[in-house]
């Protein structure tokens, strides 16, 4: 690390300053320092790969010094896990609140439908599961990471949602609690589509999702 780059505490740097913002302008300076390091990265990492990404061209994209990236993350494995946890912990939590809902199976799917498409699909966080999608297999550490901070979380959600649907007669077998994978799938599917084919055959997300679930879930409730 070069000599420049002092170390400082990690959790002195946090990752928002909620409503203290205005209060504390060096905090939110390196907040907003901080966020613009990990939007370079994905970039960064999106357009090279985890292997071949360079710090020095994530601080060339954030408009920092290369330095500056070691006052908040130790390495690029941990630049990388932070912007999974920064950038996909919302979306979980989101979701979760939406599965807790007392609300009828569709009704709470559609509401995950719409959090997918205005949180995930529209935004620069689809790279995210791009990335995990080509780097993981190569790199392990990663698939573990995004494994147990996002999808062990939503795995457990779901399950409590889809048992509570069982219970109250939305669903009549433990099918989707075994492999509640199934839910997850439509979504990988559009994230790969519009990657790789999109310019041949744009798709509509919105409708492929509603058809995916009205087929599913009618098939689980009659069978």
């Amino acid at each position: 690390m070069p000599a420049a780059a002092k170390r400082v505490p990690k959790k002195a740097l946090p990752a928002s300053v909620p409503g203290g913002a205005a209060k504390n302008p060096h905090l939110a300076k390196a907040a907003a320092r901080r966020d613009a390091i990990l939007d370079a990265a994905l970039d960064e990492f999106s357009a090279r790969g985890f292997a071949a990404a360079r710090l020095d061209d994530v601080a060339k994209r954030a408009g920092v010094a290369k330095g500056t990236i070691y006052l908040y993350f130790d390495d690029k494995e941990s630049l990388f896990q932070e912007l999974i946890r920064a950038k996909m912990t919302p979306v979980v939590g989101a979701l979760e609140h939406a599965f807790a809902a007392d609300l009828p199976l569709r009704a709470i799917v559609d509401q995950a439908i719409e959090v997918f498409l205005r949180e995930v699909y529209g935004t620069k966080r689809k790279q995210v599961m791009r990335l995990i999608i080509s780097e993981g297999p190569r790199f392990p550490a990663i698939a573990e990471f995004y494994y147990r901070e996002v999808l062990s979380r939503l795995l457990k959600s779901v399950r409590g949602l889809l048992r509570h649907a069982v219970g109250r007669g939305d669903l009549t077998d433990d099918t989707l609690i075994r492999f509640p994978q199934l839910l997850g799938a439509p979504a990988v599917i559009a994230i790969v589509w519009t990657g790789l084919f999109d310019r041949f055959e744009p798709l509509d997300v919105r409708a492929m999702l509603r058809g995916y679930f009205d087929r599913l879930l009618s098939a689980r409730k009659s069978s």
